[in-house]
């Protein structure tokens, strides 16, 4: 059974870094590409990023690029989302997902499986 658990949300002021991780188990990790997608108040998905099975390629949207950035370790099934210069508008839930399929690079919020997620709120 997949699970996907988060860690590391919070409340942070406009500027500071958070640094988010997800626990991965029940599946092959290092086959899946894994990414991270958030939930605005009020809005849908955006995907904020994603990293493939060896770690070697990270995809960020132009939101986020130069901002976050995402790696993992495959020995101990974790992925990180570090955040920082974070803004207003990053806060949201932030949800650890993994791809549905292994070895296909997934860059938006669809063909993922998700955990519970971690808020992340920014404002002073």
């Amino acid at each position: 059974q997949v699970q996907l658990v988060e860690s590391g949300g919070g409340l942070v002021q406009p500027g500071g870094s958070l640094r988010l991780s997800c626990e991965a188990s029940g599946f092959t990790f290092s086959r899946y590409t894994m990414s991270w997608v958030r939930q605005a108040p009020g809005k849908g998905l955006e995907w904020v990023s994603s990293v493939i099975g060896n770690g070697a390629t990270q995809y960020y949207p132009d939101s986020v690029k130069g901002r976050f950035r995402t790696f993992r370790d495959n020995i101990k099934k974790l992925v990180y989302l570090q955040m920082n210069n974070l803004r207003p508008e990053d806060t949201g839930v932030y949800y650890c997902a993994k791809a549905n399929t292994p070895y296909v690079i997934t860059k938006d919020t669809t063909d993922i499986e998700r955990g519970r997620g971690t808020q992340v709120t920014v404002s002073s």
